[in-house]
């Protein structure tokens, strides 16, 4: 029978809707059409809902045959299967979605998903990148930009975006998430869900359901090592791993996504606290959850649950409603249900949600809107897309250093020669985490300041930065024995009035499973560097990465560094345009560099310890024997080719009743020869709580640019969400005490006013 001729089926024997929470605000015409749809399921067919199965063959060629692949099919045509990942492009998921809408007993359509990190065929630069411009309007068009493409190859569901917290730079998938800050994550959750999702009515088939992964406490993974386990305390979970998800919650999330770990012993997958507890019936939050890939069935290695039936029963009644790929829910809850193992309930609340989320996408109203050929060749990879990415790609870089004045290059009369292989790369640049683009289509650096017609520029590869160039599942092997190249780069040196190296990680360095214990430049690198700058030191070192690396002899040495990451599809053009002074980079770093691996994890908003510094700065016990204690380059850092001045902050008055708004001021002054743009970052300290506070917390930050001698006053309004804080029993509290507000350019280099809260 076809849904559509369900609808005006008058409903009988009405379900209950289980575990809903009356501050979701659902739309009551959605949940009569799911009781109605509900009302016809059979407890299999319900069980199929929560069935997501990974792209298994060519959906437009022939029937499979044999395996798992001939049996995923079947499951289709037999209403056993909700949802299909990596299927991708208008013929292929109309085909595929043709079998569920025409050939199941019920047509209900299939929610298509895919991991669209950053970017869908026109890369943005990696997350962790973006959050290096702390511009919240140019993340929200770069998720903007990839849900248009995705929408228009025929997804309709993102597994984006990541807002994993972490302080720890050996984790490969930093790359995927906006750095250790849970205030600025959030505001990029946010930023990025509203890019994917629109104003959440999905009236525009170029919006899509976005996803927040990974819940929870994925980036405290111990030893920054993939997969592992997290050990942490309440104060962490609430005040640090929680607050993006809160965010993307209230920003309208349809999915969230577990994380692989476990959290103090229990797998994120059958969490009952945080699943129903917190996401669920604290926040209120109306969509689906979904496993990782295969993280119910992981459950068993872990040692969490003895088989199948276990693993089955443990993630829905924690709360887990879709099965990415484990192949356990259809097997095996349908019939737990029968034997009363399994209480029913858990099972129609999981399917109400996923059938809300496809109700919300107009997949009941037309399961072909997202498909559309003409559509499709128009927006992917238009000119407009392309000049959005540029736009990201300029803001997100990072000046670090700018001694003798290197930099902006001239554009003509200086001799500049461009060393490094990731200099020419056309892949590395595009990042880890790509799978619909295509290999080598980046603008390579070189590509890029080429554009500059009039520069007298020579390029020598000098080394290769890897044996081979790598994909998204092999290894990276870096070059550690060929010094070929090292005599013709020397010698080009010579003559050179500026040297340009562009050094760091291959693109698929980082990303999922590249933990590394070494932070330091990759292979022969800085080995070359060192050589290069034996002839002529006036280099500027351009990073490509997409973690903190350990850059000290660069930051002793190298007068110019500039922080570049993995920028995406237009990566050389924004290296050029900012290297060559028409753009003045903005950036500012959202993680800590260390200055060596022994520092991680190293995060500007630790405690403050028993000991700490005395009043003229000397150490006492909390100290490195071996190496100063402060990091390398501080959260929130970044230079410009201006300067800016901050005036001693002021507050509106020193004594405030709970509920009334301190309002702290401060005039920023232009006081170099550019006109550029400046980060103003609010930090607060609360001196003394029932739950000792962090040093300092970042609380706000405005973007504001200035001309040359152009000063311009701001003002921060500290409400409750500022000054309080999650008590270790999930609990937001706001308390009276003493309180300190800083204001500056980075974390490290602020001025401080302060006030109290009666």
């Amino acid at each position: 029978m076809n849904f559509k001729r369900i609808l005006f089926i008058s409903a009988m024997n009405m379900l209950t809707v289980t575990q809903v929470n009356a501050q979701q605000k659902l739309n009551p015409e959605i949940e009569k059409k799911i009781d109605v749809l509900m009302s016809k399921m059979t407890i299999d067919e319900k069980v199929g809902q929560m069935n997501q199965y990974n792209g298994f063959w060519d959906v437009t060629g022939p029937t499979p045959v044999g395996g798992s692949a001939e049996q995923k099919y079947e499951n289709i045509k037999k209403g056993l299967v909700g949802s299909m990942l990596t299927v991708r492009g208008v013929k292929e998921v109309r085909a595929v979605q043709k079998i569920a809408v025409e050939q199941t007993r019920l047509g209900i359509p299939l929610i298509i998903g895919f991991d669209v990190i950053h970017g869908y065929k026109t890369l943005s630069p990696i997350p962790l990148a973006e959050a290096a411009s702390w511009d919240l309007k140019a993340i929200e068009k770069s998720a903007e930009v990839a849900a248009s493409e995705a929408a228009a190859s025929g997804i309709n569901w993102t597994f984006g975006p990541m807002m994993d917290i972490s302080r720890d730079a050996r984790w490969g998938r930093l790359m995927e998430g906006a750095g250790e800050d849970p205030f600025l994550g959030g505001k990029i959750a946010a930023a990025r869900v509203k890019g994917f999702q629109g104003d959440n009515s999905f009236s525009s088939p170029l919006r899509i359901a976005a996803t927040a992964k990974h819940f929870a406490a994925y980036g405290f993974i111990e030893g920054g090592l993939e997969y592992n386990s997290a050990e942490i305390g309440t104060n962490t979970l609430y005040n640090q791993v929680l607050p993006p998800f809160k965010e993307a919650v209230d920003a309208g999330i349809r999915s969230v996504m577990n994380s692989f770990n476990t959290i103090n012993g229990v797998p994120a997958t059958a969490d009952k606290h945080i699943l129903r507890d917190i996401l669920k019936q604290k926040w209120a939050f109306s969509g689906f959850v979904i496993s990782d890939w295969a993280s119910i069935r992981e459950m068993i290695p872990w040692g969490y649950s003895k088989d199948e039936n276990a693993a089955a029963k443990a993630a829905v009644e924690a709360g887990t409603d879709m099965d990415m790929e484990s192949g356990i829910y259809v097997p095996y809850l349908a019939e737990l249900v029968k034997q009363g193992k399994v209480n029913e309930s858990y099972i129609d609340e999981a399917c109400r949600r996923i059938l809300r989320v496809k109700f919300e996408l107009g997949l009941f109203d037309d399961p072909y809107r997202f498909l559309d050929e003409k559509r499709e060749k128009e927006v992917i990879g238009s000119k407009a897309n392309h000049e959005a990415v540029l736009d990201m790609a300029k803001k997100s870089i990072v000046l670090l250093k700018n001694e003798k004045n290197l930099l902006p290059l001239k554009k003509s009369g200086q001799k500049i020669l461009l060393l490094g292989s990731l200099a020419e790369s056309k892949n590395s640049p595009l990042g880890s985490w790509r799978i619909a683009s295509d290999n080598n289509t980046a603008v390579s650096v070189l590509e890029g300041m080429k554009q500059y017609k009039e520069s007298d520029l020579q390029y020598v590869k000098g080394i290769n930065t890897t044996t081979e160039e790598p994909t998204f599942l092999t290894e990276v092997q870096y070059n550690t024995t060929d010094r070929s190249g090292f005599e013709e780069a020397k010698k080009a040196a010579k003559n050179a009035d500026v040297i340009v190296m562009v050094l760091g990680e291959h693109g698929f360095g980082s990303g999922e499973a590249r933990s590394r214990t070494d932070l330091n430049l990759p292979g022969l690198q800085e080995e070359f560097m060192k050589e290069i700058y034996k002839i002529n030191p006036n280099i500027v070192l351009v990073l490509n990465n997409g973690r903190p690396l350990t850059i000290n002899w660069a930051d002793e040495n190298i007068p110019a560094i500039v922080e570049a990451w993995q920028l995406g599809i237009q990566a050389g053009n924004a290296v050029a345009q900012v290297l060559y002074g028409d753009y003045n980079p903005s950036g500012k770093l959202p993680m800590t560099f260390p200055r060596n691996v022994g520092q991680v994890p190293i995060y500007y908003n630790h405690m403050n310890t028993g000991r700490p510094f005395d009043k003229d700065n000397n150490v006492f016990w909390t100290h490195y024997s071996d190496s100063e204690k402060t990091p390398l380059y501080p959260f929130g850092y970044g230079l410009s080719y201006t300067t800016f001045e901050y005036s001693q902050p002021v507050i509106n008055k020193n004594q405030f009743q709970k509920g009334e708004k301190p309002v702290v001021s401060v005039t920023i002054k232009n006081t170099g020869k550019y006109a550029g743009k400046e980060v103003a970052q609010l930090y607060i300290h609360d001196e003394f709580a029932s739950v000792a506070r962090p040093v300092k917390e970042l609380k706000g930050f405005e973007l504001v640019e200035l001309k040359p001698g152009e000063s311009k006053a701001i003002q921060f309004s500290l409400t409750d969400k500022e000054l309080g804080f999650y008590d270790n029993s999930g609990n937001f509290i706001v308390e009276s005490g003493t309180f300190k507000a800083m204001i500056g350019g980075n974390s490290a280099e602020v001025k401080q006013v302060s006030f109290e809260i009666k």
